[in-house]
């Protein structure tokens, strides 16, 4: 963080007004055309972007007021992950899951689930496949579908059962309070690291690349050698696979 910014977060902290915080809202403003470009990557065309910029400004308002400069983090990780929460909030609210792609999730959940306790591994997509008793080509369309549904954040995996959606949520907190609570959240993360270690090489690369180094899927396909709309299906089999290990 440079000097002049510090010295605004200083000042603001110090007595927070509307013209500070708007001068901290402008500054940032960046970070939320970014993070609404990604979350709006594969959503339907009637998605405007320019709505999900608007959700995802409240979402770094309630950053900026709720950030404490004294404990060391880096202001753009934590307000990356409540602007996205903040876009991904106002996405649920407009139910833009069409009722029978959240059916066939459920089915390929639950094929997942069937598979794994039965080979004790993660199912190949010939295996999946086979026991929804459709296709590899089908399958593949399947995911196309079920993208419209992989844009929830990876914190709302860890976060399956809570009230609190965020990872930075999780984050140690050396003033804690509450002992059980830090117990849960360590568990959470360790949940997720180990549902992560059985997925595929491949898959446990999109997800590293998109969710730990913010890469797009299209930066992510060049890594790769392959189509962004690979990366797509790849991305959506991953968390179709972690929604199955760490909700089921």
């Amino acid at each position: 963080m440079d000097a002049a910014i510090n010295a605004l977060w200083r000042e603001f902290q110090a007595g927070p007004n509307q013209r500070l915080r708007e001068r901290l809202v402008l500054h940032y403003a960046p970070l939320v055309k970014y993070v609404a470009g990604r979350v709006g990557t594969g959503l339907p065309t009637h998605v405007d972007v320019g709505d999900l910029v608007q959700s995802g400004i409240f979402g770094l308002i309630d950053a900026i007021e709720k950030f404490d400069l004294e404990r060391g983090w880096r202001f753009e990780t934590y307000a990356m992950q409540r602007i996205r929460g903040a876009i991904l909030d106002d996405l649920r609210s407009q139910d833009w899951v069409p009722r029978v792609v959240r059916s066939r999730l459920r089915e390929a959940e639950r094929a997942l689930e069937r598979l794994g306790a039965r080979l004790h591994r993660t199912p190949t997509d010939t295996e999946l496949a086979e026991e929804l008793g459709i296709g590899v080509d089908e399958l593949r369309d399947l995911y196309g579908q079920l993208r419209l549904t992989s844009v929830v954040a990876l914190e709302d995996l860890v976060a399956a059962g809570k009230d609190s959606g965020s990872l930075v949520d999780t984050l140690p907190d050396d003033d804690a309070v509450d002992p059980v609570a830090v117990l849960v959240d360590r568990d959470n993360r360790r949940q997720l690291a180990e549902a992560i270690a059985q997925l595929t090489e491949r898959d446990r690369i999109v997800v590293s690349l998109y969710y730990f180094e913010s890469l797009t899927l299209a930066e992510i396909g060049k890594v790769l050698g392959v189509t962004e709309s690979r990366v797509s299906q790849l991305h959506t089999r991953a968390v179709l696979r972690l929604r199955s290990r760490l909700t089921g």
